[in-house]
């Protein structure tokens, strides 16, 4: 693997190292990307994950596909425009997921440090291990049990309307964590605030388990809102 690449998601550092080519005028306006396969050969990486992120790059303005001729950089002038809106639409939708999750999940922690027994927490101790080992490593496990973690929270609340709730919401949150790990590598990593979160139950602390899941989900609502005004 290129020494620029490091381990975990490929897609979102591959799309980062393109872009900065892009803006730094190492591939001018107008002209054309090298082969895919040529990509994918200097970098180290597969085919598929290249042409992911020139897929991302496209969608926002910064490259222009034509098929059966090649990739070319937009022009100037235009791609900043073209890419600015699909990120921000991107980041507001995010907002509004986590802002969900947060209404939903403080009280069902709370509701979890009060109702919760020692023999429940065990099983929910070694999926919160699993959902720690595969951080960095594929993204759509990693969200499956970081949201197999969360639902299992939620079912300690012993609220049915709550759990029916998270039932619901979940495809959702399901696709908005994936476009989280994939587009915004730079989140924060929350893993801290999930063992607080759990060991605020075990210790049937109900205000200390609120605000674990604040510190969870407000630090990411937090970042996607500095990168906007930034």
């Amino acid at each position: 693997m290129n020494s620029q690449l490091s381990s975990g998601p490929l897609v979102p550092q591959l799309e980062r190292l393109l872009r900065d080519r892009i803006s730094s005028g190492h591939w001018a306006a107008g002209e054309r990307l090298p082969r895919e396969s040529d990509l994918a050969a200097e970098l180290g990486v597969g085919r598929s994950s290249i042409r992911e992120a020139v897929r991302l790059l496209a969608q926002d303005g910064q490259l222009i596909v034509r098929h059966g001729v090649g990739t070319f950089v937009a022009e100037s002038g235009t791609a900043t425009e073209a890419s600015d809106l699909p990120r921000l639409l991107r980041r507001a939708r995010l907002r509004e997921v986590f802002e969900v999750r947060r209404a939903l999940e403080v009280e069902a922690a709370r509701l979890a440090a009060a109702r919760a027994r020692s023999h429940d927490l065990s099983a929910i101790r070694s999926g919160l291990a699993t959902r720690h080992a595969l951080l960095g490593n594929d993204i759509e496990d990693f969200v499956d049990a970081d949201l197999d973690f969360h639902a299992s929270i939620v079912n300690l609340s012993g609220n049915a309307v709550l759990a029916s709730l998270f039932t619901s919401v979940r495809p959702l949150l399901r696709d908005a964590l994936i476009e989280l790990e994939r587009h915004e590598p730079d989140h924060p990593d929350t893993s801290s605030a999930h063992d607080d979160l759990l060991d605020a139950i075990e210790a049937q602390d109900g205000a200390a388990a609120m605000a674990a899941v604040a510190a969870n989900i407000d630090s990411v609502i937090t970042a996607l809102q500095m990168e906007d005004d930034a």
